[in-house]
């Protein structure tokens, strides 16, 4: 069988073809302008690349649960002429193969739970830093939803003493992605994450209300495996100095695995999310 996926961000949706073993066989990246034109090569993709599934991850705000009028739809993103957009009716016009629709997270969390980092374990998190801040739970090698996707990004934090930056999130006086995202370094630096020397300052602090955030996730739903990823976890010394500062946060609290290698780079990089769509692609054809 040939499946596809698609990694729906919004700065670009890649698209991908591959097997039912992760193994990516084609892939485009499309800029994400306008839904008329985005939407216009995917289904140009699709066209040229006929597939059996689909397993699409999508930025949100995204109406996951069945039983929701917005089912399949971007919902309240501020990304201009994608709120309230028909995802998955449009997909549903182009293709007519089965279909899994998650978030964007969820997609990259269950291709290392799958595949990458986390496939010997039931329950892990997937936390992507970048541009935003996303999360995806896998509990009991399952995405877990409740009435709608998580939004861990959005988590609160305690602000550290002498840390007056203001809160980069237009919602929230204080929260992970308005304190930690790409955003909030750029913000606090005057430079792009990538050009701030890695003994910055800034980073003992982003690393710090990471590690808060590792807290949380961890009282709150006991994983066995925190995995972080995206452009801000480039920075690799971020690494240690979560680790140290998770430790002293939770003080011993309660056992968690040894943190080498509990809090985790991704096992996939930057393919966590393409190998996400295939296998759920293959999971919709299995449910189908």
């Amino acid at each position: 069988m040939t499946l596809g996926a698609i990694e729906a961000g919004g700065t670009k949706f890649v698209c991908a073809i591959g097997t039912e073993t992760g193994d990516v066989l084609d892939r485009v990246s499309i800029p994400t302008t306008t839904p008329d034109k985005t939407m216009a090569a995917v289904d140009d993709y699709f066209k040229a690349h006929p597939v059996d599934a689909i397993g699409i991850g999508s930025f949100g705000p995204i109406g996951v649960n069945p039983t929701d009028p917005k089912y399949g739809y971007i919902t309240t993103t501020p990304k201009p002429g994608w709120g309230d957009f028909d995802f998955l009716g449009h997909l549903k016009q182009h293709v007519d193969v089965p279909l899994y629709w998650t978030t964007d997270v969820n997609e990259a969390a269950y291709g290392e739970a799958e595949l990458g980092i986390a496939k010997d374990v039931p329950n892990s998190i997937y936390v992507t830093i970048g541009t935003g801040v996303g999360a995806g739970v896998i509990s009991n090698n399952q995405i877990f939803n409740g009435r709608t996707h998580t939004e861990l990004g959005h988590m609160r934090l305690n602000r550290l003493p002498g840390d007056d930056f203001e809160n980069n999130c237009p919602y929230h006086d204080i929260c992970l992605e308005g304190m930690a995202a790409g955003p909030a370094v750029g913000k606090r630096t005057g430079k792009a994450g990538k050009d701030v020397a890695a003994d910055d300052p800034v980073w003992t602090i982003v690393a710090d209300y990471i590690a808060q955030a590792c807290v949380n996730l961890t009282v709150s739903f006991a994983p066995d495996k925190i995995i972080l990823n995206g452009g801000v976890m480039k920075q690799t010394q971020l690494f240690p100095i979560i680790r140290e500062k998770f430790d002293a946060y939770l003080n011993h609290y309660e056992d968690v695995p040894a943190l080498d290698d509990y809090i985790v780079p991704a096992g996939l990089g930057d393919n966590s999310g393409v190998v996400g769509g295939l296998l759920l692609a293959k999971l919709a054809l299995s449910q189908a």
